[in-house]
């Protein structure tokens, strides 16, 4: 009897009560909890830097890194909802019903702007890299901005209505207490898998192969006038090209790892099963989404001087003196 109390999540309710995950050693668990807490830290502490980057700099409030800002908002608030997947190292839903209920709907909320805001930065790649003359007209910050708040606020009420069940009466879905599940009718499933998932996704391979026939065309056409006198007003618009291109790349590994950490969980979420927080392979595809949020910042680092030249900045607290916004990051 002691030993089964030491199983359960709440002794107190041995009928209802769901039982603990089971670790093999000790320090496996030790293991995961430093995992998702150096995960969870680096997630908040790299975003936030991409943010305070972007909105702290006047040359980098581009269209293109207004929607990064986008993207990193969303995978900050991906670092915060971590914290709830740390406290379930030991199988366990601690904080009740609503919050569960609560918790999925802010976690939906944020893979929905996640996928529509890398839709759009597939969209803002595309335009700049096959119509660039019409580039300056349809994407200027302000109809960025526009972009960007009315996805947020699509985002939230269309998952409101999705999960409006769920918040109206958490739990139904729990065979246990101590137990989370991501799940919902068919209907709402369905719903949330096309506009979620399917349209988004299908838009950005879409872009994305257009892109990259286009960018092979004008790598071939490069290719073609090496040895050829050039005109220094050709050569400026190869110089652009070329940026654009590097841009696209970079864009590209964001948008493809996006889509490998992403693809498990919607597919899990999606199969009919559910997901379940405190299960192993359940547990997994979340953390692998989370560690998408993650990267980003990391693959900005790479590809982008700009990110490094911020992060230094940052860091040596120089964003602190006058006119340090107006500092040419580019």
């Amino acid at each position: 009897m002691e030993n089964l109390e030491t199983e359960l999540c709440f002794p107190q309710l041995l009928n209802t009560s769901c039982r603990k995950a089971k670790h093999q050693t000790h320090s496996e668990t030790m293991f995961a909890y430093f995992l998702l807490s150096s995960i969870t830290l680096l997630t908040i502490c790299l975003n936030l830097l991409v943010i305070i980057s972007i909105s702290h700099f006047k040359k980098l409030q581009t269209p293109t890194c207004l929607f990064l800002l986008s993207l990193a908002v969303a995978d900050l608030c991906v670092g915060f909802l971590m914290f709830f997947q740390l406290m379930l190292i030991e199988g366990c839903w601690l904080f009740g019903d609503f919050v569960c209920a609560l918790y999925q709907y802010l976690s939906l909320i944020i893979t929905n702007v996640s996928t529509g805001t890398v839709m759009f930065i597939s969209y803002d790649r595309y335009v700049a890299i096959c119509q660039p003359l019409q580039y300056s007209s349809k994407l200027t910050p302000k109809i960025v901005q526009f972009y960007i708040y009315l996805y947020w606020i699509f985002s939230t009420i269309f998952q409101s209505l999705i999960n409006m069940g769920n918040l109206q009466n958490p739990g139904r879905h729990h065979a246990c207490v101590g137990e989370c599940v991501f799940s919902g009718d068919d209907i709402s499933a369905i719903a949330d898998l096309i506009c979620t998932f399917l349209l988004p996704i299908s838009v950005i391979v879409v872009l994305y192969m257009r892109v990259f026939v286009v960018v092979l065309s004008q790598a071939q056409a490069m290719r073609s006038r090496i040895g050829i006198t050039v005109k220094p007003q050709q050569s400026r618009v190869q110089t652009v090209r070329k940026s654009e291109m590097k841009a696209a790349r970079a864009l590209g590994g964001v948008v493809v790892v996006f889509l490998l950490c992403t693809c498990p969980g919607f597919c899990l979420f999606f199969s009919g099963e559910g997901i379940q927080l405190n299960a192993s392979h359940s547990a997994f595809v979340i953390c692998l989404f989370y560690f998408n949020s993650c990267l980003n910042p990391l693959i900005y680092a790479f590809f982008y001087p700009w990110f490094r030249k911020s992060v230094k900045l940052i860091i040596s607290l120089k964003i602190l003196q006058p006119d340090s916004c107006d500092a040419n990051i580019l």
